[in-house]
């Protein structure tokens, strides 16, 4: 399905509520964009809580430090 969507003269996309529901997008989620052939492609960002109980470990890490290292890596290609 196509969805139209308005840019702004301050070159903000507005998101149609439609796309918004179907990728489970909210003010607090981020996307990736990707621009190939023309064409920009987003998608959601994992959410961070699809990660939980990956790590092992006995030492209580803080969930933030957990967050900025995990967008340090995604920035960085390396997930």
């Amino acid at each position: 399905m196509v969805y139209t969507a308005t840019i702004t003269s301050q070159n903000q996309m507005t998101i149609p509520v439609e796309v918004k529901r179907l990728l489970n997008l909210d003010k607090t989620r981020k996307v990736n964009i990707e621009v190939s052939d023309g064409k920009m492609i987003v998608t959601p960002e994992p959410d961070i809580m699809s990660f939980y109980g990956i790590f092992k470990t006995k030492k209580k890490i803080p969930w933030s430090k957990i967050r900025k290292d995990l967008d340090e890596a995604w920035a960085k290609g390396l997930i």
